[in-house]
């Protein structure tokens, strides 16, 4: 790109979250906004601003037919893609309040969210989606009307079973009014977004406009963005951070969206879209990490050397440039290496990144240190749904990978009782729906947000240090916190999944889910049966893990020790109900399924703890 073109719309100027849509389409109406790969035709489609414009006005024009009044809820679960971005838009536009869903979300959760906040209309991708839910979607609730937007053979079939049920197609109109900006309140509610629930029911987070506006522009205000700037989306739009930070931002910036047909073809439309720009979590950039390391494992010693020799030369000049150390000569083979190393690593991720943000949980340092010694510029942030959802990001040219970066511009932090991080600014949630209790218990009186994470904060960075709750106290009162062992833990290809646990406990242990494709190789090298059941739990398989734990965790302190191990192969899931619908691991549910698991660990005594 040889010209980057700033073209930002002021939360002034927008007022509300439509507002803001219209201001875009005024100020480049024929530029690209948005691609999406059509599954009937096969072929990606492009929308400009002005065409999403028009199918906005469409389904305004539609949702006006039905009863439906200004605070009334809607919900939507569909794939990311345009028609999601039409429907919020139409609905905000008309004043509705919009809760999204997750479309791999449980039955029954979001029976729960449908009840909890009187949905009055639902919109979902297609018709067995529907039937997944209809059997745990009460009769007597609120629901009034369920939108199906994409048709199949059964069609009549199915609407017959429910009068609520209405085929998109049916009641789209071909043509409406231009759209119009309205004057709303920016302070007004626009969506409630439930949070995962690590423990219990989750709880509905109330947004506003001048929410999600206000973090949108202050992001802009540490990161640059520009017209010219490609995202490329796949983290689920119910998800606050791409909701915020992959389709408002753009539209602030005029920035396009790209988005991905699924987690499964990331790697293809990475290299066919080539973005500028895309919001990840941990997990992706895990598994690319994973799938890097295993892949160097297995080549000759020559380009093992070779490829360590690229980061870490990639590493030193990413240091240079943020001047934590000066020029030193094995910079001057990065030119070499980059060519035969670091560029077919980039190019798989479309040559073009310039920006890279890991949100929603903690990034192992050793995976930042590979992909920016790499060349691929990896921005640690913070937040949570509660804030909208961005406290901090790193910025390019102040980039501290064990940070979390600094605050947003207007966005106060400061460090409370137990180092716990407390955030006040214009993010700040409007509360809890129909939970009073569970506002009162996050802000205080000073209007300070109450996160849970416990932080320091040293030149304006913040570095997350632990979370309150999740600390585990050892029987000698020893103190442990276990994500950060999980995150050194999983680094390993061998493993998919693990949860630390020993709280009370002389020693700790740990829960394992084994990745599937890795170990077919790992238990024939230890001379067993893949296929049997009993070769999981060998004490040959036990003790090469055990062992393969402790090298993870060497630089933790010493009484931060795993002596044993539960292994698996079945994952964690959403739908087993061990996962969040953000992948977060449900700790308190992990730990009650696997309660014979654990109490097995633990029956022999400390014995096994001298090890």
């Amino acid at each position: 790109m040889n010209q980057w073109n700033e073209d930002l719309i002021s939360v002034e100027l927008a007022g509300t979250l439509d507002g803001l849509f219209v201001q875009r389409i005024k100020r480049s109406p024929e530029r690209l906004a948005y691609r999406s790969y059509n599954r009937q035709s096969k072929a990606w489609q492009d929308y400009s601003w002005q065409a999403m414009g028009q199918l906005i006005a469409r389904w305004q024009v539609a949702l006006s037919k039905e009863p439906l009044k200004p605070g009334d809820r809607v919900a939507l679960s569909l794939r990311n893609s345009p028609e999601w971005v039409a429907f919020d838009q139409a609905c905000l536009g008309l004043g509705l309040v919009v809760v999204p869903l997750y479309t791999d979300d449980r039955p029954d959760n979001i029976a729960y969210i449908l009840n909890d906040a009187d949905i009055k209309l639902l919109l979902v991708q297609d018709g067995s989606r529907w039937k997944r839910l209809a059997s745990a979607v009460d009769n007597a609730s609120a629901l009034k009307r369920v939108l199906i937007l994409e048709g199949g053979t059964d069609d009549a079939a199915l609407l017959a079973t429910d009068d609520r049920l209405r085929l998109v197609d049916d009641i789209l109109p071909a043509e409406a009014p231009a759209l119009k900006q309205r004057s709303g309140d920016s302070q007004a509610l626009a969506s409630i977004v439930y949070t995962s629930g690590t423990t219990g029911r989750p709880k509905g987070v109330m947004l506003s406009h001048h929410n999600m506006l206000s973090i949108a522009h202050a992001s802009i205000t540490v990161i640059d963005c520009y017209q010219e700037d490609s995202f490329l989306s796949f983290l689920p739009l119910s998800h606050t951070l791409e909701r915020t930070a992959g389709y408002y931002l753009p539209v602030m910036t005029g920035s396009s969206v790209a988005y991905s047909r699924s987690v499964g073809q990331l790697a293809e439309d990475l290299t066919l879209m080539r973005p500028t720009v895309m919001i990840a979590v941990p997990r992706i950039f895990e598994r690319v990490y994973g799938r890097i390391t295993d892949q160097m494992a297995k080549r000759p010693l020559l380009p093992r050397k070779l490829f360590q020799l690229a980061v870490n030369t990639g590493w030193q000049r990413f240091q240079r440039q943020q001047n934590q150390q000066g020029w030193r000569p094995i910079l001057l083979l990065w030119p070499l290496l980059n060519r035969l190393v670091a560029s077919k690593v980039t190019a798989r991720l479309g040559g073009r990144l310039r920006i890279a943000v890991s949100g929603g949980a903690a990034l192992s340092p050793d995976i930042a240190q590979l992909f920016i010694g790499l060349g691929i510029p990896i921005l640690q942030g913070y937040g949570l749904t509660e804030t909208s959802p961005v406290v901090s990001v790193n910025p390019l040219e102040d980039n501290d990978p064990g940070s979390v970066g600094v605050p947003l511009r207007g966005v106060e932090v400061t460090t409370g009782a137990d180092d716990e991080l407390l955030v006040r600014g214009p993010g700040v949630m409007l509360g809890y729906w129909n939970n009073h209790a569970a506002t009162a218990k996050m802000i205080d009186s000073d209007g300070w947000l109450h996160t849970g994470d416990q932080a320091r904060i040293e030149n304006n960075h913040i570095y997350i240090t632990g979370r309150i709750k999740d600390i585990l106290v050892l029987s000698n009162g020893e103190k442990v916190p276990p994500g950060d062992m999980e995150l050194a833990i999983a680094l390993d290809p061998l493993i998919e999944q693990v949860m630390v646990v020993g709280e009370g406990k002389p020693f700790l242990s740990a829960l394992v889910v084994l990745e599937a494709d890795n170990w077919p190789g790992f238990a024939q090298d230890c001379g067993l049966d893949p296929m049997a059941r009993e070769s999981l739990q060998h004490p040959q398989v036990v003790s090469k893990v055990l062992q393969r734990i402790k090298q993870a965790l060497k630089p933790f302190p010493g009484y931060a020790k795993v002596r044993r191990v539960t292994l698996q192969l079945e994952p964690w899931t959403v739908d087993n109900g061990l996962l969040t619908p953000t992948l977060k691991v449900k700790r308190a549910r992990v730990i009650k399924r696997f309660e014979q698991a654990i109490a097995d660990m633990y029956a022999d005594g400390p014995a096994q703890g001298k090890r």
